[in-house]
């Protein structure tokens, strides 16, 4: 379930806390081929699948030609020329050689620019695309598809080489992720379609990633194989999973009809700036930010998401408020370096979604509890995991610093709308929540009965205000049974939506 993490169960393997297991009956309409027509940058949001940027028709000069005629072609020119070599594939379907490993190997520094028309092609029997750790690769103009990459690991960049620039690409079809992640990887203006988990897992051995761009991509209908029935309680689906990346730019981007999560980052992550994108119409949430640190979430439009995830859990009579933006044991460090010291959400448009925010802790799990189940890793805050345990983590500083705690979020300036005739529900899927269970787990543990949801409720700085709200909104605050309406949520004792204004009719679109 979304309250439980899981942590990579291989040196590749990037195995993430459940979404719930989907079904195509519910799921939202096909996807349109654009985005809707009105919010943040919504005109800027590259349609990259249907219109993607055309290759040049003749080689660059110096570029070495690749004949797609010759199969093996472009690994065999690879091995016999020098790093810093530009490669020009040559319109037609190129192939690799017909084994598992016949992948192309890569070099520092080397480009790969595809003309128009020019797709290499793993006819599910290759693994991967573009291997090796050689830094400074570029990826443009190229379909890539149909490779058979195992779960949990990718396509393009395979072994997650640093300073990889992947632009104007269609990376599609594949199984597993369509690509992974290096340090400073910048991933512009691709088609990131319907591959078989994620559209891009960015995952690193070591966990070093940081300064990944993440820009102008359109990201669709990727966990084609569904992974969440296969292994249920994976959580390994989505769009874009983030794992222990530190400073990331998401901007811009398409993110619609993907089957879980749209954009989900996990363990250990700091410094993002999640903005101006488009995340419609995806399974669950639009956004999942857990157990992490310090983000900026501004001018995205958010619509018609979580419907499929929402409706399951509420017809299972789940009583939890799971939500569109979901802020998991995640908040604001000020001891954490990042652009920001809190987790700010504001200027976004959220309309017809399964419910809104929800602020979430468990209580049960923390560094070096047996309920964590991201094994081994503990906060950014404290190094030594062996030293959360009894008698020091029951007293100051690790009572604190043991705990991935959803703290200083600032959720204002917001539009939240919600029409119940479009969503088609009747309860549960206005909600907006502030809540954690009550801790029971481990039997050393000192966060026992109410003492988190108290904590992340009325002292943790976490605060709504300024908002505008259209639809019938109910609230949740300290556990699921306390349920609030307007007046309640902003009369004390917890005095949330300052300056905000509600309007309960249902709809809420301007037209």
């Amino acid at each position: 379930m979304w309250r439980r993490l899981a942590a990579p169960a291989a040196p590749l393997a990037l195995v993430l806390l459940a979404s719930g297991c989907t079904g195509t009956s519910d799921r939202p309409a096909e996807p349109t081929g654009e985005p809707s027509a009105s919010g943040a940058r919504s005109t800027a949001v590259a349609r990259v699948c249907a219109e993607p940027a055309a290759g040049p028709a003749k080689p660059p000069k110096g570029a070495v030609t690749v004949d797609p005629a010759v199969v093996g072609d472009l690994a065999a020119k690879t091995r016999s020329h020098p790093p810093n070599t530009t490669f020009w594939l040559r319109p037609g379907e190129h192939r690799l050689k017909p084994e598992r490993y016949a992948q192309v190997m890569t070099k520092k520094g080397n480009r790969y620019i595809g003309a128009p028309g020019a797709v290499l092609d793993g006819r599910k029997k290759n693994q991967y695309a573009f291997s090796g750790t050689a830094p400074g690769v570029t990826i443009r103009h190229l379909t890539v598809q149909r490779f058979a990459a195992p779960h949990n690991e990718g396509v393009v960049n395979h072994d997650m080489a640093d300073g990889w620039v992947i632009e104007h690409a269609k990376i599609q079809y594949n199984s597993g992720a369509g690509l992974m992640a290096g340090a400073r990887q910048e991933v512009r203006a691709n088609c990131l379609r319907e591959n078989g988990q994620y559209g891009m897992n960015a995952y690193k051995t070591g966990d070093s990633i940081e300064g990944l761009v993440v820009e102008d991509n359109e990201i669709v209908g990727n966990n084609t194989d569904d992974w969440e029935r296969r292994q249920r309680g994976c959580g390994c689906t989505g769009g874009v999973k983030f794992w222990a990346v530190d400073g990331a730019e998401v901007r811009g981007n398409w993110v619609h009809d993907n089957r879980g999560a749209g954009l989900w980052a996990d363990n250990n992550n700091n410094d993002f700036r999640i903005e101006d994108n488009v995340l419609e119409s995806n399974d669950g949430a639009a956004l999942m930010y857990e157990t992490s640190y310090n983000a900026i979430i501004r001018n995205n439009t958010i619509r018609r998401n979580n419907w499929v995830e929402g409706r399951k859990y509420a017809g299972r009579g789940d009583d939890f408020p799971y939500a569109t933006i979901y802020i998991s044991e995640a908040g604001g460090e000020p001891r954490v370096r990042a652009r920001t010291d809190k987790i700010e959400i504001y200027r976004n448009l959220l309309e017809d979604n399964w419910s809104g925010i929800t602020l979430w802790e468990n209580a049960d799990r923390f560094c070096n509890s047996p309920a964590n189940t991201s094994t081994g890793y503990c906060t950014l805050l404290v190094k030594d995991t062996d030293r959360c345990a009894r008698p020091g983590i029951a007293k100051a500083p690790l009572y604190s610093d043991c705990r991935w705690k959803t703290q200083r979020v600032d959720i204002h300036d917001n539009r939240f709308t919600l029409d119940p005739s479009v969503v088609t529900c009747s309860v549960a899927c206005g909600r907006m929540a502030v809540l954690a269970n009550y801790g029971t787990y481990p039997k050393w543990s000192p966060y026992k009965g109410k003492r988190v949801a108290e904590a992340i409720t009325h002292e943790q700085g976490n605060r709504w205000h300024d908002n505008v709200y259209r639809g019938p909104w109910s609230f949740v605050a300290v556990d699921t049974s306390r349920k609030l309406d307007s007046g309640q949520w902003q009369d004390a004792p917890y005095r949330q939506d300052a300056g905000s204004t509600f309007e309960a009719r249902a709809g809420g679109r301007d037209g």
